[in-house]
């Protein structure tokens, strides 16, 4: 029983010291006026009474009541209830008053006189009741009682029943029903004839929230409310603002009630007073609530959570994070919520909604709430009791929890409800029994909403046990009485009555017998255990069932010895070990092979056992979570091996480095789990034998329980002695943690007390055992604990200290929290020390002899194949290759075996890096791979750091190099800990010097073949003086003219170098030579030059070139002396550059109009940048458009070219006939073209610009229209569409012209028409309508559209300029245009260098990003938009497709951007791939990159940084560019190329690789410098290894196909016109795809090679094809190698064949061509159009189906046909045949037999080997056994239609079984020999096999007989 309420007390308003109008609370009277012994009278009541301060008021308020709760000093709660009313204050009262406080300040009292005198004031009073119970409405009730017996003048004295009301007790808890005798206790009265009836809650461990916690979700919401929830579980502060009282008792009293089953333990004052709000900035958490007055107080609190409830907000401050809880928790409790709160929701959205929605009532709603909150902690807690440690049972329970869980709430939690034995309520039950049931519920609303119902029915049953007897009787008063005007005060009571009322009902209880409360404890049950909900929440993988198996059977073989088989499923182990599952399954296994505590290895187990522990914990957190490490720890103890006698080494020395070692919790867990199984034991074992099977399967808790409820049964004795057991239990495993502890810390290597600091990892390559380094965490130890047990002198004291006082800090706890006696702890201290010492000791000798070990084999160095010529530089260094951000290789999210990262060794040579070596991981180990990429195209090395751990055996603090190609190769090395790390830096060194040589001479294409170090040879061997001299007389008179004419300023000389004797055998192209007549036309040089011979024979050398073949091809000019020949051609090949005088970029011949002269050209070449005047490179034979090219204009010529007439040009005279003749030279040009005559009139390009309005180019899929052409390129936009890019610019194009007068002064330009792109204010719209429509007056015929342009077509056909120049718009600004001219300039904004290095450097690292990223495939997609690669490509095409359509329909273009040797080279480059179908074939685009690219002076040199003079200029791939964009022609023509994309990805590997000298230098002038340009015929010895790349390819394609597109089948002339929009552009594979199997494959020597090794295994002799499966993996196998596509694979076996059948092969060209010629003639024999699918495959009319062919060649009588069947099985190899013989035993009666233009009766054929007559050797011959003509012919070879010989059967007289002779073919069976005697000679013949001699003799018998 309890009493209902302690003290009664009166508190009344009592002016302030200052007497001010606050005044200050006063107790008048207190009952008891002892205190209670049990209970003492809380200090500080009379603050709480009105907690907004004592003030009197100006009118009578109503009464109040609220709540407010005090916490003492033993933080139990007292419930203070203040009812408060108002009294009249008399002015006499209240000076009265004030004399007595301050009888000195007489003035004082005068103030407050006259203040108080108008009208009269009140005081608040106050009744409070204060209690330790909880039962708000009895108090008010109660209290109202009194106040209405005081208002009322009832009859009843208020001293009774104030007694009574101190005297009231009440049972604490209910449960038994109000019986009669019961009745008293639980229905009270207080003698005013008032009657209520008390609740007490069922289980008092369940708080009581009446509508509490429905009040405050109604206040706040569901998400504020669960913020707050979270907030007040992390422990944050949280202050609540009303500005009621009641409200802010009951929102904290809600906010308690929600986190039950947790207690709040920090400061809770659910009504703070005025006089006490600095408590709110306590560091500690708290709930407190605040009257909303002081509002503005608590704005400067920085990290407080306030809820403000009548305004239904939540203010986090920004420094406070709140951590939710976690999903999919949050969203059930969400949910749940919401269906309780608002259960219409549900309903919402239905057509027939229910017509009633049953809601809850408020009490219930707060209950259903709480059953949600209940629920949830349910399931957060489940299973909790599986995590509880009993370390010690009596003298009473000690209970621990292993999981560590910060917060008090949770610590009283544990302490709470962790006995076994004891009361148990609503929360044990849930937890213990409906854990599944919450589980299966998860899904269904329904089910949910049910089982809340259910819970909230417990709950308001506990909290209203009687719903049937709450019928209170307590009188009120009446309404208005507090208004009423002359009311009495509130009498004093006698204390007294009152005292002797309580006395009495003291001495009452005393002596009545003491209530037995019955025993309701009980053994709390533990619910399912933790792993089996664990797996119902499908934590554990879908796939770990075959992990399992897999980590079970490596440790099998492990232990049997099957070290091969172990070493293949390591890495799946390791791997798997991410899972939890795997890790638990490896400790189990490894459990099983312990017998005895102790389990010895051999050196290879003992590794393999170690790293799979190492791999096991390194997933693990420090903190163990898992139990992973826990159980391995006993295992580290157990497994050792032999080092030699009497040294054993234990596992434990091997897995020192993980962080769970050195963290003191996971230690505490473990020796509370060891110890509890032990006490555990203590008392099973104690019970004796006979009922020890079922004894077995309690928990530790159970027995627990069951030793509780004995223990008051027990005597003193027996409790003594079960005492002392269990505390020397706990002892004894103190002592042996601290074995375990010093084992696992101490390092190996303790001699050197080094400290680890930091994260514990590290360590150094002396400290191995076989291959582990082996460590400790120690230095990490000391640094966490140090310097909180206060030991500062870290740095002096060694290793063993540390040791020791971490365990001893361990040692201290864990006996404090068990009990153990201070003199066991004493002699635990003085024991560590020693245990310590005779560990490092024994560690020792553990630790030299684990030096003496052998170290693990490494694999040998794998050597790469060189090219001929290629030296190695640096011998093989050991490295691992890392894994970059490419996925593939290394498995990533795609699969596929993880090649990567792969341990080798990196090579240096004059011509590349390579690595090679083979994948760490053995799965895959038996696979090459190889990574190499040429010096030449090294673009950036750099030393990097890798952060993870990549892999076990790379060492941490070695040299890491990363280094980045533009081949789009990337090598991430790390070196081994083998390779000093001088050679790294000398690695690097040499690595830096052969990247950046000193001149171009040094690179691998000049160098290859000689010595390492090139010497200067002596002049005397230089065998051809005449083409030296040559050269050099050419130079000179170059450099003469050059420094004589050279006025301008250049920004670009190519350096002068002397000449270097040591190259000396020049190859020359294959090229026929032109011949030319000698007899130069005077006329056409300028006059002052004649040639001298030398000169002659340089004119020779520049015909030959390939530029001069490409003009006489393309008809453009001859340097025949015939005048009227020449004459009437408008173009003419000048000499003047001849000797490099006038531009030294441009090659020597150039083609000029006519009529130019060539000391004019030489003085127009000034305004040009690089004086690049414009030349002719290309004429479209149709329209005779011409197409040219020059550099930008200058400066100062465009100033002088293009300005207005008004400024006056600065300079002489001259100048005017400069711009003359530059006009003069433009107007030859344009009248070189044949329509000019008949175009008449002024040609402008108005049309395109006046088209911006209504082009699009969606009418005409092929034919983009040109003025939308010139539109977009110009930056103009349609409607509807968006051209991103540097043209993007949203600007208009605007024409305006102005007269000109022609007598101009100045430089004047060539008066061309100019379209702005810049629309500027003065150039208004007005200015354009006019002018167009002033242009277009009296041209009826036009029909215009309606907006008012000219339909477009016909505007263009009459309105074009004969040229148009293409500039650059920044060069071009401030030009005026000019109708009168017939040219027209174009500006366009092209991008420059810089822009394309940067672009391709993004796409570089889009392409081969050097980390992983998180998603790949969005990453490479952000960083490829980023690079704005694709951008500029789809630029250059729209230029080039513009500049075709202006050639394809007539005008002349001009492209003069930049220099002229960067963009305009892309550009002409393009535009005449897409004109001219020539530079389409293999020789023509040869040619042509030869002419544009190398003949007018790409700079290749300085863009491709290839020396060190061009070092910082960085790399600029303009060229790979401009190959770029022929693939993606390429791809949207398939038909129209002859060459494949193999031969472009060829190019743009070589154009950097330095391998050939082809792209070597800037210019030919630098090359002739070289003495490169041309070389005699006297000069054709020497390797042709690396000079002209063309050569090689040339090679090469006679060989195989490799370059060949197979698709090719142009149609005549065709002009393509690609689609330029970035959706149609692809990423090239180029830069994507890779082959690790062997390396680029673009060097075609070292390629072959192993190609030969992989055809060992061949088919075997039968006719039907064999299937072989073959794995190609997408990074690793070369797929056109491995799957070669059907035409090569048919072509490669025919020559197999041929091979096979001892035949010369035919060249593979000549057989495709053949195949073609004989599918036409078949196509056209057969008019019925009943074409075989045979036929069709390669008919020119379907010349593209790519289909799989397979040969079978049939043998028949008559005559055999090909037929392509449609197979894939047929296996192949991808070896071109090398010419050497076989290599394939095939039956021979597989070949191929084309019909040959006669018809021949051929009974038996086949290749028989033949000795010749008398010292002649054997050879293969094809021989036909015809039986009409009786005769033995053979043929050279199948194929032959020349007879080499006939034997005429006839006289033949026998034919016998032969034998070898001298020189015969080996490997043949000596029965395929025979012999033919006739009566001439005897032929000797050997067939393949003795089968095939047999067959042989037998037809030839068979003829002989028929005859």
């Amino acid at each position: 029983m309890a009493r209902l309420a302690d003290y009664f007390v009166v508190v009344a308003f009592a002016p302030g010291k200052r007497g001010s109008g606050d005044g200050q609370g006063q107790i008048l009277q207190r009952f008891p006026e002892k205190d209670w012994e049990d209970n003492p009278f809380p200090q500080g009541i009379e603050l709480f009474c009105q907690p907004s301060g004592w003030q009197l008021f100006g009118e009578r308020n109503a009464p109040t009541f609220f709540i407010a709760v005090l916490t003492d000093i033993n933080s139990e709660r007292h419930y203070c209830a203040c009812f408060t009313f108002w009294e009249a204050v008399e002015a006499t009262q209240l000076q009265n008053c004030l004399r007595k406080v301050e009888e000195e300040e007489e003035e004082m009292v005068e103030e407050v006189t006259a203040l108080i005198q108008p009208a009269q004031l009140f005081a608040p009073k106050s009744l409070v009741l204060v209690s330790r119970l909880d039962h708000a409405e009895v108090f008010r009730n109660c209290l109202g009682l009194v106040y209405t017996i005081y208002v009322d003048g009832l009859g009843t004295s208020l001293e009774t029943v104030i007694g009574s009301l101190l005297t009231c007790t009440i049972p604490i808890t209910g449960g038994a029903q109000p019986d009669m005798e019961d009745e008293g206790a639980r229905t009270i009265s207080l003698g005013a004839g008032d009657r209520q009836v008390i609740q007490t809650p069922i289980n008092d461990s369940l708080p009581i929230s009446n509508c509490s916690v429905a009040l405050l979700f109604r206040q706040l919401g569901i998400t504020n409310v669960l913020g707050l929830f979270c907030a007040a579980l992390t422990e944050h502060k949280i202050l609540f603002l009303s500005s009621s009282y009641q409200r802010l008792t009951d929102a904290c009293r809600a906010l308690l009630a929600l986190m039950f089953p947790l207690k709040y333990s920090f400061t809770y004052v659910p009504i703070l007073p005025a006089q006490l709000l600095e408590v709110l900035s306590t560091p500690t958490p708290f709930i407190i609530g605040v009257s909303s007055t002081f509002q503005s107080e608590t704005q400067e609190l920085l990290d407080v959570i306030i809820a403000d409830l009548d305004g239904g907000t939540v203010t986090i401050p920004e420094c406070i994070h709140i951590s939710l809880l976690p999903e999919p928790l949050l969203h059930q409790t969400r949910e749940a919520l919401s269906l309780v709160l608002d259960p219409e929701l549900e309903m919402a959205d239905l057509a027939f909604p229910p017509s009633t929605i049953s809601a809850s009532s408020l009490k219930m709603q707060d209950k259903e709430i709480r059953a949600v909150f209940l629920r949830l902690f349910a399931q957060l807690l489940q299973g909790y009791r599986w995590c509880l440690h009993i370390i010690r049972i009596h003298p009473e329970p000690v209970i621990r929890f292993h999981k560590v869980l910060e917060g008090m709430a949770f610590a009283g939690f544990v302490t709470e409800r962790g006995p076994p034995y004891r009361d148990t309520d609503l929360f044990d039950e849930l937890v213990a029994n409906e854990a599944k049931r919450m589980q299966a519920d998860e899904g269904s609303k329904v089910r949910v909403l049910r089982h809340i119902k259910e819970l909230a029915e417990q709950l308001y049953k506990n909290e209203n046990p009687y719903p049937a007897v709450t019928m209170h009787k307590v009188q009120k008063p009446t309404e208005g009485c507090h208004l009423r005007l002359h009311q009495r005060p509130f009498p004093r009571l006698d204390e007294g009555t009152i005292q002797w009322i309580v006395d009495q009902a003291t001495a009452k209880l005393q002596s009545a017998p003491p209530l037995v409360r019955a025993e309701k404890k009980c053994m709390v049950p533990s619910g399912p255990p933790l792993g089996v909900l664990m797996e119902r929440h499908g934590i554990v993988l879908a796939n770990s069932a075959r992990r399992l198996e897999v980590v079970r059977n490596c440790i099998t073989y492990v232990f049997e010895g099957k070290m091969l088989e172990a070493k293949k499923l390591l890495p799946a182990v390791l791997r798997a070990m991410k899972s939890r599952a795997a890790r638990q399954c490896l400790t189990q296994e490894l459990n099983l092979h312990v017998q005895q505590n102790r389990a010895v290895l051999d050196h290879q187990q003992f590794d393999f056992i170690v790293r799979m522990m190492n791999c096991c914990l390194q997933d693990c957190s420090a903190t163990d979570e898992h139990g992973v490490a826990a159980t391995l720890l006993p295992l580290v103890t157990a497994f050792c091996r032999k080092l030699s006698p009497g040294i054993t080494q234990f596992a434990y020395s091997c897995v020192q480095e993980h962080l769970v070692w050195a963290t003191i919790q996971f230690w505490e867990a473990m020796f509370y789990g060891d110890v509890q199984n032990h006490i555990r034991a203590l008392y099973v074992e104690g019970n004796g034998e006979e009922n020890h099977s079922e004894k077995e399967e309690k928990s530790a808790l159970e027995i627990a329980a069951g030793q509780c409820r004995l223990w008051p049964t027990m005597s003193r004795e027996k409790q003594l002695e079960l005492i002392q057991k269990e505390e020397s239990t706990v002892f004894s495993q103190a002592i042996h943690y601290a074995n375990r502890m010093s084992y696992l810390l101490l390092p190996l290597d303790a001699s050197k007390s080094r400290l680890l600091r930091g994260s514990g990892f590290g360590g150094d390559a002396e400290s191995v055992s076989n291959s582990f380094i082996t460590n400790s965490i120690a230095g990490s130890v000391a640094d966490s604990y140090d310097t909180e047990s206060g030991f500062e002198d870290a740095e002096s004291s060694d290793v063993a200290n540390y040791v020791v006082r971490f365990i001893n800090r361990f040692v201290d706890k864990v006996c404090t929290e068990s009990g153990v006696t201070n003199e066991h702890l004493k002699g635990l201290h003085v024991m560590i020390p020693d245990i310590v010492q005779m560990h490092i000791e024994t560690l020792d000798a553990v630790h030299r002899e684990s030096k003496r070990l052998p170290p693990i084999q490494k694999p040998k160095l794998l050597r790469p194949s060189l090219l001929v010529g290629e030296e190695s530089v640096m011998d093989g260094l050991r490295v691992y290759l890392m894994p970059d951000g490419r996925e593939e290789a290394a498995g990533g999210s795609i699969g596929g075996p993880p090649l990567l990262p792969a341990e080798g060794a990196v090579f240096l040579t004059t011509y590349r890096i390579i690595f090679k070596g083979t994948p760490t991981d053995p799965l895959v180990g038996e696979q090459v791979v190889v990574r190499s990429f040429p010096i030449a195209s090294l673009t950036k090395e750099e030393k990097i750091t890798v952060q993870a751990q990549v892999d076990q055996f790379i060492q941490e603090g070695c040299a890491q190099l990363q280094l980045r190609s533009c081949t789009f190769q990337l090598l991430r090395i790390a070196f081994d800990e083998e390779v000093a790390s001088e050679s790294a830096e000398t690695f690097r060194k040499h690595l830096g010097k052969l990247r950046y040589p000193q001149h171009v001479s040094d690179t691998f294409a000049f160098t290859v073949g000689q010595s390492a170090k090139p010497a200067l040879q002596p002049k005397a061997k230089e065998k051809n003086p005449s083409l030296r001299t040559i050269s050099r007389n050419l130079v000179k008179n170059a450099k003469k003219t050059i420094g004589r004419q050279y006025v301008t300023r250049k920004k670009y000389t190519p350096p002068s170098w002397e000449h270097r004797g040591s190259q000396q055998h020049f190859p020359e192209d294959h090229e026929d030579e032109i011949s030319v007549s000698e007899e130069m036309d005077k006329g056409t040089l300028s006059s002052s030059t004649t040639i001298r011979p030398s000169d002659k024979m340089t004119m020779s050398h520049l015909v030959e070139r390939a530029c001069c073949r490409d003009y006489q091809r393309l008809g453009l000019g001859t340097l025949s002396s015939s005048l009227t020949r020449s004459k009437n051609e408008p173009f003419r090949i000048s000499t003047v550059n001849r000797m490099y005088a006038i531009c030294r970029s441009y090659p020597g011949l150039l083609i000029v109009p006519q009529s130019i002269q060539d000391n004019t050209i030489q003085r127009i070449s000034r305004c040009y940048r690089q004086n690049r005047f414009p030349v002719v490179c290309w004429r479209n034979a149709r329209t005779k458009a011409t197409l040219l090219r020059s550099g930008g204009l200058h400066g100062k010529g465009v100033a002088g070219l293009f300005k207005s007439q008004n400024t006056p040009a600065p300079g002489p005279s001259q100048a005017d006939s400069t711009s003359l003749e530059q006009e003069k030279y433009l107007q030859a040009v344009i009248n070189s073209m044949p329509h000019y005559a008949e175009a008449g009139g002024r040609n402008t390009l108005s049309g395109f610009t006046s088209a911006h309005m209504s082009g699009s180019d969606s009418s005409e899929k092929r034919q983009p229209k040109l003025g939308s052409l010139m539109k977009q390129v110009m930056g103009g936009k349609d409607p509807g569409t968006v051209s991103r890019g540097a043209l993007g610019h949203r600007a208009r194009v605007i024409t305006l012209s102005s007269p000109k007068s022609m007598a101009a002064k100045g430089r004047d330009s060539p008066r061309g028409k100019w379209g702005s792109i810049r629309a500027s204010g003065r150039m208004s719209n007005y200015a354009l309508t006019t002018e167009i429509g002033s242009r277009l007056a009296g041209k009826e015929l036009l029909s215009t559209q309606p907006n008012g342009s000219p339909s477009e077509a016909s505007f263009l056909r009459q309105h074009r300029a004969s040229l148009y120049i293409i500039g650059d718009k920044s060069q071009l600004r401030g030009v005026k245009p000019d109708p009168l001219q017939h040219w027209e300039v174009v500006p366009i904004e092209v991008f420059d260098a810089r822009q394309v290095k940067s672009s391709f450097k993004k796409l570089m690292k889009a392409c081969v990003p050097s980390t992983p990223s998180p998603e790949p495939g969005v990453a490479f997609l952000r960083s490829l938009e980023e690079s704005e690669w694709l951008v500029q490509i789809h630029k250059i095409l729209q230029i080039s497709v513009l500049v075709v359509e202006l050639l394809d329909t007539g005008s002349s273009v001009l492209v003069s951007l930049e220099d002229g040797w960067d963009i305009t080279t892309q550009l002409v480059s393009l535009v005449q791939l897409l004109s001219d179908p020539y530079y389409r074939t293999l020789e023509g685009f040869r040619l042509l990159v030869e002419k544009e690219w190398l003949s007018f002076g790409h700079r290749f040199s300085h863009r491709g940084a290839q020396t060190l003079a061009s070092q910082s200029s960085g790399f600029t791939p303009i060229f790979l560019q401009f190959l770029d964009c022929v693939h993606q022609i390429h791809l949207q023509f398939p038909m129209e190329f002859e060459f494949s994309q193999y031969f472009l990805k060829f190019l743009s590997y070589h154009y950097v690789s330095s391998r050939f000298r082809t792209f070597l230098l800037d210019s030919d002038y630098e090359r002739l410098e070289l003495g490169l340009l041309y070389e005699e015929k006297g000069e054709r010895k020497g390797s042709q290894l690396s000079r002209s790349i063309w050569d090689y390819v040339e090679r090469l394609n006679k060989k195989t196909p490799i370059f060949f597109n197979y698709m090719y089948a142009p149609e005549d002339g065709e002009v393509l016109r690609p689609y330029s929009n970035i959706s149609n552009l692809k990423v090239w594979d180029y830069y994507t795809q890779e082959t690790l199997a062997e390396g680029p494959s673009y060097d075609w020597e070292l390629v072959q090679c192993p190609a030969e090794e992989l055809e060992e295994a061949t088919l075997p002799d039968t006719n039907a094809p064999q299937s072989r499966r073959k794995i190609i993996w997408p990074c690793y196998s070369n797929r056109s190698r491995t799957e070669p596509d059907a035409i090569s694979r048919l072509l490669e076996e025919l020559q197999s064949l041929e091979m096979e059948l001892g035949q010369v092969p035919e060249r593979w060209k000549d057989m495709w061509d053949k195949v073609k010629a004989f599918q036409r003639a078949e196509a056209q024999a057969d008019p019925s159009g009943r074409m075989g699918a045979s036929s069709l495959l390669m008919a020119s009319s379907l010349p593209h189906q790519r289909r799989s062919l397979g040969v079978y060649l049939q043998e028949s009588g008559v005559s055999s046909t090909i037929n392509l069947s449609l197979d894939n099985d047929a296996s192949s190899t991808s070896t071109p045949s090398s010419g050497k013989q076989g290599g394939r035993k095939s039956t021979s009666t597989l070949y191929s037999q084309f019909q040959t233009a006669e018809s021949e009766n051929r009974s038996y054929e086949g290749s028989l080997y033949k000795k010749g007559a008398f010292m002649k050797p054997w050879k293969p011959r094809w021989f036909v056994l015809d039986k009409t003509k009786h005769q033995l012919r053979y043929y050279d070879s199948r194929l032959d239609t020349e007879c080499k010989g006939v034997i005429d059967l006839a006289e033949v007289e026998s034919i016998t079984p032969g034998t070898p002779t001298m020189g015969a073919p080996k490997m043949v069976d000596e029965k395929a020999f025979f012999d033919l005697k006739t009566t001439k000679r005897v032929y000797n013949f050997c067939a393949q096999d003795v089968q095939l001699a047999q067959q042989w003799i037998d037809r030839i018998q068979s003829c002989l007989s028929d005859a």
